[in-house]
């Protein structure tokens, strides 16, 4: 009988509430040109930069992976390799298969009251079923917008046991820093080299090598937690950490100077230094309403894009414009589905494609 995977550290379990954060985020990103005539300027305009929650899963992920499962794959066989696809595949896949089946429900009552369905294309479904969609076959979004990340995160599931077999043993310090280096210069100059400033930039093109380069570098963030997460000056790395993320975000705002050269660095130590946290905040987050929020973000983050069409289409006039009560409704409404689909599609799902696992179990690290 196969031991079960031990319980993440409060420390960890942190990083659950603050994926809850990001997830809202984004909602509100979608939002925001709703909110309007609610909303001041100022803060519509930060909510404009919802699109960079996205670089904070990717690096989560990369981080999160690495500490559950580079152990077990650093000697990689066909078996655990692909019990490693599998277990990834039974995450993501049943939930956004269900959402993707109501999409194909919602456009065709669109079709049927004659509105407008460019943006649902037939012929593009297989690529969406297969969470490929995003791997540079199309020009543009279509169907489940949000959904471009999971894709691109699913090209990283792919290459992960290579990333795992290349990173074994134990790295110096210097090398893990000097690769982050790289990784993030060289995201900067793929952008640049495209002519964009902005990391929401051409996602059909470059939203694919975005997660692949953050990915990777959440890898590394987890190498460092590693070496410093049971030191007895981590919590002081945390605040310096916290501080370098700080000014490197004043710097990148004062300057003027282009996201994809700061915002990367600024949260990759923000990441890093909650990780090492041990105080309040990160306990905030471990605990209560913000982790239940991580709990469910998944749910919320698929969920949310064609939940807000059918809402707009039912109780919003043609000025588009959310009212107090209809924000309250709508995110009561998004609350209660992502309930709903973790609780009922999720987990459910999660664990009968597990018992149907084509290989022996494949047993998660020490994370």
């Amino acid at each position: 009988m196969t031991a079960a995977a031990p319980r993440p550290t409060p420390r960890l379990e942190a990083l659950t509430g603050l994926r809850g954060l990001a997830a809202w985020y984004v909602v509100f990103y979608h939002l925001r040109l709703s909110l309007t005539g609610l909303l001041p300027a100022p803060a519509i305009a930060a909510l404009a930069k919802g699109y960079l929650a996205v670089d904070l899963f990717f690096m989560l992920s990369g981080f999160v992976l690495w500490l559950s499962y580079a152990p077990a794959l650093a000697a990689p066989t066909t078996d655990s390799v692909v019990r490693f696809w599998w277990r990834r595949m039974a995450r993501i896949w049943p939930l956004h298969a269900v959402v993707l089946a109501g999409f194909v429900g919602l456009a065709a009552v669109l079709a049927l009251t004659g509105r407008d369905t460019a943006g649902y294309p037939p012929a593009e479904l297989p690529l969406h079923l297969l969470l490929v969609q995003n791997w540079g076959f199309t020009p543009d979004l279509a169907w489940n917008h949000p959904a471009w990340s999971i894709s691109a995160e699913m090209a990283a599931y792919l290459l992960f046991p290579l990333l795992a077999w290349c990173g074994r043993g134990a790295w110096p310090v210097g090398r893990v820093l000097l690769l982050a280096a790289l990784l993030l210069g060289g995201l900067h100059a793929l952008f640049a080299a495209h002519g964009a400033d902005r990391l929401g930039a051409a996602i059909p093109t470059l939203g694919l090598p975005r997660c692949l380069l953050e990915f990777t570098l959440g890898t590394l963030l987890a190498r460092l937690w590693l070496g410093w997460h049971d030191h007895p000056c981590a919590a002081r790395r945390a605040g310096q950490l916290a501080a370098g993320a700080g000014l490197t975000g004043l710097a990148g705002w004062a300057l003027a100077l282009p996201e994809t050269a700061w915002v990367p660095l600024a949260f990759a130590q923000a990441l890093l230094a909650l990780a090492l946290d041990r105080g309040r905040l990160a306990r905030g987050l471990a605990h209560g309403p913000l982790h239940w929020l991580g709990e469910v973000s998944y749910s919320t983050y698929l969920c949310h894009f064609g939940l807000f069409i059918g809402f707009k289409l039912l109780w919003v006039d043609a000025t588009l414009q959310l009212d107090a009560v209809r924000l309250a409704g709508f995110v009561g409404l998004l609350l209660g589905v992502s309930a709903l689909g973790h609780r009922l599609v999720e987990l459910p799902a999660q664990r009968a494609l597990t018992r149907l696992a084509p290989a022996r179990r494949l047993r998660p690290g020490a994370a």
